[in-house]
């Protein structure tokens, strides 16, 4: 288990410093008020989870460990939207269709609210 977390540790820090150094080249190529970088992030690591999905469930090159580092850890540092993504595929491919519906719903409203809470705490 401590080897797992470690494996998840290392490729969330690597997909953590990926996503603010993108992010900053990004505005430094378009600054506006949009949030263009974590939009182009999110899609980006949307592709690269289906990516790795793909190769591990078709061509079985990927390790556990290997899918771990770069799923969980890499992904998942790099923006939690692609496992949020990856995560609503699987219950369509088992066609738990109500369940994508509340999953995408619920995350998106009480996200906000919460955000919206958490920063009236201190305000």
């Amino acid at each position: 288990m401590l080897r797992q977390i470690l494996i998840v540790g290392l490729g969330s820090a690597t997909g953590g410093m990926a996503r603010f150094l993108i992010g900053k080249w990004i505005y430094s190529l378009y600054p506006q008020t949009f949030p263009l970088p974590t939009l182009l992030i999110n899609i980006l690591g949307c592709f690269v989870i289906g990516l790795l999905y793909g190769v591990s469930i078709k061509t079985g090159a990927l390790s556990a460990e290997m899918r771990l580092l770069l799923t969980t850890g890499l992904c998942g540092g790099f923006t939690t939207f692609s496992a949020f993504a990856y995560e609503n595929i699987l219950l369509m491919k088992n066609g738990d269709y109500t369940m994508v519906l509340v999953y995408i719903t619920a995350s998106v409203v009480l996200g906000i609210v919460a955000t919206f809470l958490g920063m009236e705490i201190f305000s």
